[in-house]
């Protein structure tokens, strides 16, 4: 897969250029740290988008889609029978949980990110299973049309996934996984042009043998307009069932989420009108990893909210279990376990609400952010279902309490839309790649020192203050609330030996085989995490102690010792 990630990176960089082929300056977070420098702007403050009407907006829809998770559907019944029901899904359409973030006028309810990601939070809470319904529905089913399409595709599709017509991601096959720019389906041209013959199969797509929608993935011959060579490229369809030659397997058999529909689709002789190509010939490797690196946040907020589920359970059993004369509550391995518990989920929390709105807030550059929260919130929700289990000992094994059905539900997390081993590689790749563009700016200032001197002082200063021991990134302090100067310090400082460390590694294996080294970029990938999850809740924290919210003091201690913990661990 390590080639698919590499592509993967390349895309990100060639797609972030500007006309003239320079390199744009980057927003982002976690791409900066990766050359020793602090970008703030998209963390600090923590950001805010939701003006009054949107927060009114809000408020309307989460009473009724609470009272349906609570009084509608069944989520054990739905595990049980590997299915939803026909009523639990009209219900599903008539609340319009189907097309939160379709505008308006094409029947949706409009949403932007940050009110998704409430949504959906509710959804994690409640039933994982029905989410991934909903997911594979919308976060990626129809994203594609939602981001890339044509007017006139908006138009005629749009519509109909708003009312009642179900959509699929059509992109895994046998042979590609985490590698997609292998894949074997195949779509050629028409002679007039007129329309493209696909045939092919894909394999464990949810609401396979539900969608009537479909965007599809498959190799074209594509003539290069420079060389004249003719390669295949991976291109997006807009597929529907109804032209013919789409079929699928039974529903797969599952460990979790079991209610949801998974199955293998297959094309035969599919033809597909040319107007339904999504963006272009040879632009399908692009539109396949934006639309699953744009849908990444919504899965860090779906399990904030199914680790409030666990914590809640877990409450419950502690403050009324009594063991050896007290509820065991009472005792510090059970305090420390609920602490670390709700430590998690404000972290996972934390970044998807963050990353949710720099997307409201118009930034194009979060993909590496988006990776790790879908990475740390899908790992971070295990350990914190596992440790629920835990506390409610034996009775936490059984059916009937709901945990046992959650932890299975949550294993594919680590596994779908990317693996985190291909996101954490991703990750490490993207952030060398920045670093080299910025190691070939200084390269090319000292060739023309007189007009770069500004670029040369500030690269010799950073190297100056480092040699003598000193910081040469901003310090995070002036940002934070002075009782977390201590935490900005050290994280700070992490980012100051995070850079280092990326361009010992680079030096010492070269440009070209770091790539292979996986024992080093898993390590500098976890690193990359610590650092970009401790800048969040610093954030996050300060806000709340800046609008003297209720929950100030119990924010800032979380903040300190999610900071004093990652140091400890990593450095």
């Amino acid at each position: 897969y390590i080639n698919s990630t590499i592509t993967q990176a390349a895309v990100k960089r060639t797609e972030e250029k500007t006309e003239k082929g320079a390199a744009t300056k980057s927003q982002s977070f976690v791409r900066n740290i990766f050359i020793g420098q602090l970008e703030t702007s998209q963390i600090f403050p923590f950001p805010e988008v939701l003006n009054d009407e949107q927060i009114d907006t809000l408020k309307l829809l989460i009473d009724p889609i609470e009272k349906f998770y609570e009084k509608i559907n069944d989520p054990m019944k739905n595990d049980d029978n590997a299915s939803i029901d026909q009523k639990t899904l009209q219900a599903m359409w008539e609340l319009g949980v189907f097309c939160l973030q379709v505008p308006q006028k094409y029947g949706g309810l409009g949403l932007n990110n940050s009110q998704y990601s409430r949504c959906v939070e509710i959804c994690g809470y409640h039933d994982l299973g029905i989410g991934i319904t909903l997911g594979a529905h919308q976060s990626i089913g129809f994203k594609g049309i939602l981001l890339y399409g044509t007017p006139e595709q908006k138009e005629k599709y749009l519509p109909r996934v708003c009312n009642g017509e179900y959509a699929a991601f059509c992109l895994t096959e046998p042979s590609s996984g985490s590698d997609a720019g292998s894949i074997r389906s195949r779509a050629v041209k028409s002679a007039d042009g007129s329309h493209y013959v696909l045939n092919g199969n894909k394999i464990w797509i949810s609401n396979g043998g539900l969608a009537e929608i479909m965007t599809v993935f498959a190799q074209v011959p594509v003539k290069d307009s420079e060389t004249g060579e003719t390669k295949d490229k991976v291109t997006a369809f807009i597929v529907e069932r109804s032209f013919g030659g789409v079929t699928n397997g039974p529903p797969e058999k599952k460990m979790g989420i079991k209610c949801s529909n998974t199955a293998e689709v297959y094309f035969e002789n599919v033809k597909i009108p040319a107007e339904n190509v999504i963006k272009g010939e040879g632009q399908g490797f692009s539109v396949a990893m934006n639309v699953l690196n744009n849908g990444r946040f919504g899965m860090a907020a779906a399990l904030s909210g199914t680790m409030r589920y666990c914590i809640r359970k877990a409450v419950e059993h502690a403050t009324q279990r009594v063991q050896f004369g007290h509820t065991i509550d009472y005792y510090g391995s059970t305090q420390e376990k609920l602490g670390r518990m709700a430590m998690l989920q404000y972290v996972t929390e934390s970044l998807a609400y963050s990353i949710a709105a720099n997307m409201d807030n118009g930034s194009q550059d979060y993909y590496l952010e988006a990776a790790i929260s879908k990475c740390f919130a899908s790992e971070a929700a295990w350990w914190v279902c596992d440790e629920a289990i835990q506390i409610l000992g034996g009775m936490g094994y059984m059916k009937d309490t709901g945990l046992e059905r959650v932890m299975r539900d949550l294993r594919i997390f680590r596994i779908f839309e990317g693996t985190n081993d291909v996101l954490r590689i991703f990750v490490v790749l993207s952030g060398l790649q920045h670093m080299g563009i910025h190691l070939r700016q200084i390269m090319s200032a000292f060739k023309i020192p007189t007009i770069n001197l500004g670029l040369i002082f500030e690269e010799l200063s950073k190297r100056a203050m480092r040699t003598i021991g000193l910081a040469s990134t901003r310090n995070l302090t002036q940002l934070v609330h002075p009782n977390l100067h201590k935490s900005a310090t050290l994280c700070a400082k992490s980012i100051e030996a995070f850079g280092q460390s990326i361009e010992g590694a680079v030096l010492k294996y070269g440009p070209n085989a770091i790539v292979e080294q996986q024992f080093i970029l898993n390590r500098l990938a976890q690193a990359a995490f610590d650092i970009y999850t401790m800048a969040t809740v610093l954030s996050r924290a300060t806000l709340a102690a800046n609008k003297n919210l209720p929950s100030m003091e119990h924010e800032l201690l979380m903040s300190e010792t999610w900071c004093l913990e990652v140091c400890i661990y990593s450095y």
